[in-house]
């Protein structure tokens, strides 16, 4: 794991958490059980104190940070998409960030929040629970249902699976220089918004 110390800091990250070796963890850091952080994130604790908790997933190429002196957190089970950047803001308990989209200082999420792919959510923004936020500059579009956040948490519960599994499994090797042919299909564990919907129809 790329974990750093820095300035008398060092990260926390419980047992079994699952911190890739590509992803860099820095300085006043604290991670939960169950969590994911995938290859290329960029959690960096130096200026301020970052809280990841229990089974929340921050998947490739995300980044978190501050301003100094300022604690960002992550409340459990929060799911926060490939790309996207928490600067500064306060995440609620099982709020997904999509991909791409850039949260920034003093936002606040409330809990169970959806925030669209590519949004743009503005500085000190207040959001309360259950809302779906959509557009640059964010701005709230309707409310988040049940169907939506049952959809979210099973998503959610994958990425809580997946430190496991990876503990158990991932291992550096040699590629293969041709496909077996006795290679298995993996399962289908998941349908995205748009297969649920539609297979409903």
């Amino acid at each position: 794991m790329a974990i750093y110390e820095f300035d008398g800091y060092k990260p926390v990250v419980h047992k079994s958490a699952f911190v890739h070796p590509q992803a860099a963890v820095t300085g006043n850091v604290i991670i939960g059980k169950d969590v994911y952080i995938a290859p290329g994130a960029a959690i960096r604790g130096d200026w301020g104190k970052i809280v990841i908790k229990d089974g929340c997933n921050v998947q490739e190429n995300c980044t978190i940070h501050m301003f100094p002196g300022v604690t960002v957190v992550l409340e459990e089970n929060a799911h926060i998409g490939h790309g996207a950047v928490i600067h500064g803001a306060h995440i609620g308990n099982n709020c997904l960030v999509g991909m791409n989209a850039v949260v920034t200082d003093n936002v606040v999420l409330g809990e169970e929040c959806i925030v669209g792919a590519l949004t743009f959510v503005p500085e000190g923004m207040k959001i309360p629970k259950r809302k779906l936020v959509v557009g640059n500059p964010g701005r709230i579009v309707k409310d988040v249902s049940d169907e939506m956040i049952r959809w979210k948490t099973e998503g959610t519960k994958l990425y809580q699976k997946l430190p496991e599994e990876l503990h158990k499994t991932l291992r550096e090797c040699e590629p293969l220089r041709e496909e077996p042919e006795d290679r298995p299909s993996q399962s289908k564990r998941y349908e995205t918004w748009g297969e649920k919907k539609n297979s409903e129809l």
